[in-house]
């Protein structure tokens, strides 16, 4: 069901470790690119939960990166060749800002996975997401700027409030 999820994961995950880079090495590198693809699928997972919204996706496509691009400060900072990076169109930024929040705020990322395991055999279970939502010293290390909350709060503001409301719609009518 969701494997028509992965050029939009790819392409997003993509997207957060270009633009909260790692240091320290093709180790930290790879430790970062795994986080970043795993807390991109559980966002994609709880935005697009069923096939029919995967076909939709697939009809409208996600939006590409421009807006996170103006963001982050990104949109300037290295000329863009259009036919090296088609990919930037596959980013969706509500995916990319959910995924943000689940990386700086573990009391949203195990209720997303949660959610995830209720969703059927197909929805994945806690021990896929181990370096979302235990990473050890190493993993935080390697990825430390994809974590950092100050650094990420621009991306992270622009769709929380939907990741909250995704998470526990009874919340939203409160607030």
């Amino acid at each position: 069901m969701h494997t028509d999820l992965s050029p939009v994961i790819a392409a997003t995950a993509q997207w957060l470790t270009r633009a909260y880079p790692a240091s320290g090495g093709a180790l930290a590198e790879a430790l970062c690119a795994v986080q970043a693809r795993q807390a991109v699928t559980v966002a994609a997972r709880l935005r697009y939960p069923t096939p029919m919204d995967v076909a939709l996706l697939g009809v409208a496509g996600p939006g590409g990166s421009a807006r996170l691009d103006r963001i982050t400060g990104a949109d300037g900072a290295t000329p863009i060749d259009a036919d090296a990076d088609v990919w930037r169109t596959w980013v969706d930024e509500v995916v990319a800002s959910w995924a943000a929040c689940l990386l700086t705020d573990p009391a949203l990322a195990e209720p997303a996975v949660a959610a995830l395991a209720g969703g059927g055999p197909s929805a994945g279970t806690p021990v896929e997401f181990r370096r979302l939502l235990a990473p050890d010293d190493t993993d935080l290390r390697a990825a430390a700027l994809l974590r950092h909350p100050d650094l990420v709060a621009p991306v992270t503001a622009l769709h929380h409030a939907g990741l909250t409301a995704r998470l526990d719609p009874g919340q939203a009518l409160v607030a």
